[in-house]
């Protein structure tokens, strides 16, 4: 396997300073937080004002690395961990939706972000309802339709 590097665009600022301190998904909580886009990177968020959610990922740069499996929360056993959310699996990557709240400059303003603060961003992208919306989806194990 070849190594992958990323480069960060940005860091998190946020109230959420150690792992208990977040919440279980972002999206569960009216938290605001910051995304400091670095210098070098601030012309490419021109026009993501147009945008009222952005997908933002994240490097968990303090998760575990290497579980195959984790127990979610409620639950009674554990599962394989690319059948959860767990943030600890080989590759950290966290992903979140959240609503933009305004844009200063360099630094996104943002509701419904779990990540850390300090945590580096790998990208942001505009969310789409057309595309990144699937109505007849299925949430998996944790989802009773």
């Amino acid at each position: 396997m070849t190594a992958i590097e990323c480069i960060p665009i940005g860091v998190v600022r946020s109230p959420y300073r150690v792992r208990g301190d977040a919440p279980r998904q972002g999206r569960l909580a009216g938290t605001v937080v910051e995304i400091h886009v670095h210098d070098v990177y601030i012309p490419g968020l021109e026009d993501v004002e147009r945008s009222s959610h952005l997908i933002v990922l994240y490097w968990l740069d303090r998760a575990e690395r290497g579980q195959l499996h984790a127990k979610p929360p409620g639950e009674d056993r554990e599962r394989g961990v690319f059948s959860t959310r767990s943030p600890a699996r080989p590759n950290p990557i966290g992903l979140g939706i959240v609503d933009l709240v305004r844009r200063e400059g360099g630094v996104l303003v943002v509701r419904g972000l779990d990540a850390l603060d300090g945590t580096p961003v790998l990208d942001i992208k505009p969310y789409s309802p057309e595309i990144d919306c699937i109505p007849e989806a299925t949430g998996g194990w944790h989802i009773k339709k």
